[in-house]
């Protein structure tokens, strides 16, 4: 009887041992778990997660850019993160910007970008329509269709927009940039996530001021509107180039309801002339073509005679 009493309790030891062995095994398992799901946080974003750092956010995600706007005494840029309205500060006095800014749509961090709808055909382009400003470009869809994030970012507002836009999605990204989506039929993000390029992040639909089921798309620098297909080849579903050359001619159409500009070539106002440069263009070609000088538009864009043309971008002609 000893024997066995001695060998039961010899037994009962052993897998005490062994259970606190296992459970010093798990715990220091979970604890790995969980500093692995640390160490996964980017740039203090939780992917698919609040953002984190939400409560001292100034709203800025490309420090490069805003420094260098920071550093041009002519311009006084500021930004805010604002969940409840579309236009967070609307006086940046991007008409005054001097030099080109080189910015970088995509970069090897944020490297990915989708079309917000996928096989897109614009119905209606970016520049005056009807004599209003028309600030982005309407792509064709059916209600109900996926709407996805053009690059990474998060998520400023998201909700119904009584004055227009319908539901509306609105969000900054890394490159300086920040995308609205509008006439959703149905919002699938909440503001102040992270989203990559590529997540849906609405249905399209018809809500607000829309005659048709339809993407309303813009891409806003500093809150002012620039034309997307500056950025976006909707037909390929890719981006032109990895890079924008920022200017106050990109900028030139929403001075006025009246000044404004088609998608190419040549346009004219009242007493404004506008040209949109074009592959090959120089600017002693485009004087010589508007019979006007050099010199006269260098005056009237503030470039110099040694500056440099971009495909896209507009210049004064008078």
């Amino acid at each position: 009887m000893t024997k066995y009493l001695l060998f039961i309790v010899g037994f009962l030891w052993t897998f005490t041992l062994y259970s606190q062995s296992e459970k010093t095994a798990l715990d220091s398992l979970e604890q790995e778990i969980d500093k692995q799901v640390i160490d996964e946080d980017v740039n203090g974003f939780e992917v698919g997660n609040a953002f984190s750092g939400i409560s001292d956010f100034d709203g800025i995600l490309n420090d490069h850019i805003h420094g260098l706007l920071e550093a041009d005494s002519t311009v006084d840029f500021k930004t805010y993160w604002n969940n409840n309205v579309t236009i967070t500060y609307n006086e940046n006095p991007v008409h005054n910007l001097k030099d080109t800014l080189w910015l970088c749509v995509l970069d090897s961090l944020h490297s990915e970008a989708h079309s917000p709808v996928k096989n897109a055909y614009v119905t209606s382009h970016f520049g005056i329509r009807y004599g209003r400003n028309h600030n982005g470009t309407d792509l064709d869809l059916e209600t109900g269709d996926t709407v996805y994030a053009a690059f990474d970012g998060i998520i400023r507002y998201s909700k119904y927009h009584a004055n227009g836009f319908g539901n509306l999605v609105i969000a900054r990204h890394f490159n300086g940039l920040e995308s609205y989506y509008a006439h959703l039929s149905q919002l699938l993000v909440e503001p102040n996530t992270y989203v990559k390029a590529g997540e849906p992040i609405g249905l399209g639909g018809n809500t607000g001021r829309s005659s048709g089921s339809h993407l309303h798309f813009e891409i806003r620098f500093y809150d002012q509107p620039i034309d997307p297909e500056l950025i976006f080849d909707f037909k390929k579903g890719e981006v032109l180039s990895p890079n924008l050359f920022v200017h106050s001619g990109v900028f030139e159409h929403s001075k006025s309801s009246a000044s404004g500009y088609s998608t190419g070539g040549t346009s004219t106002t009242t007493n404004k002339k506008y040209h949109k440069v074009r592959s090959g263009d120089t600017l002693s070609a485009i004087a010589q073509r508007h019979r006007t000088s050099v010199s006269r538009l260098c005056k009237l864009n503030h470039i110099k005679p040694t500056s440099t043309l971009h495909i896209g971008q507009v210049i004064r002609l008078r």
